[in-house]
């Protein structure tokens, strides 16, 4: 089954197409499934959300928004990978593509949005457990490059205007049976016309009382 609008002429733009439940006075508005069947001997269809390439002007977007809510919580985004019940999940990837000769690669921004009563969203980022085998590896990594200064990795924790400020916890994986983990901090050797990074421990100043 095709649906598609036709091509447009050359001083126009081609048809849009809108796939929506309609509105509803009391209770529920419809739902929109879009998916593929599932499949006994083979592999499952695949789902493609792609937008098209253009020729001037920015590239076209590719949004998705949970519903709004005036009397209770927002709608919730779950995206989730597929179950491997013999071998592994699958991989979610979320990536920028690479840049031209004349730009930059997109940035990527996961953050809570603001609130003006009460506490803003967390933002948690996690390996699950493994009951035989290590669990996984989160790494943090910036790019290397050609000019300039190597790109910086900084942790800042939150500010607050009435109170004590934020704290940052760094702490390695216990060890039941054996030694917990080893925490380095440290900086990577220099090239042959250079020093190896400083080290720097210091607690901040104060206008009122200790530092």
């Amino acid at each position: 089954i095709i649906l598609r609008s036709i091509n447009a002429g050359d001083a126009g733009t081609s048809g849009m197409l809108v796939f929506s439940s309609g509105s509803s006075s009391s209770g529920n508005s419809g739902a929109l499934i879009v998916g593929t069947g599932a499949a006994t001997v083979g592999r499952g269809g695949m789902m493609l959300l792609s937008v098209g390439s253009g020729t001037s002007g920015a590239g076209g977007s590719l949004q998705g928004s949970a519903g709004r809510s005036t009397v209770n919580t927002g709608g919730a985004v779950s995206l989730v990978s597929g179950e491997g019940t013999a071998t592994s999940s699958g991989m979610i990837s979320i990536q920028s593509l690479n840049a031209g000769l004349d730009g930059s690669s997109g940035m990527l921004v996961f953050s809570s949005g603001s609130s003006s009563s009460g506490n803003s969203g967390a933002l948690e980022l996690g390996t699950g457990t493994a009951t035989d085998g290590r669990s996984g590896m989160i790494l943090l990594n910036v790019g290397s490059g050609t000019s300039g200064a190597g790109g910086s990795l900084q942790g800042y924790a939150g500010r607050s205007t009435v109170n004590t400020g934020g704290a940052i916890s760094v702490a390695s994986g216990e060890g039941t049976v054996t030694s917990s983990g080893m925490i380095i901090l440290r900086s990577i050797n220099s090239g042959d016309a250079g020093t190896s990074g400083m080290l720097v421990f210091s607690s901040g100043s104060t206008s009122s009382g200790n530092s």
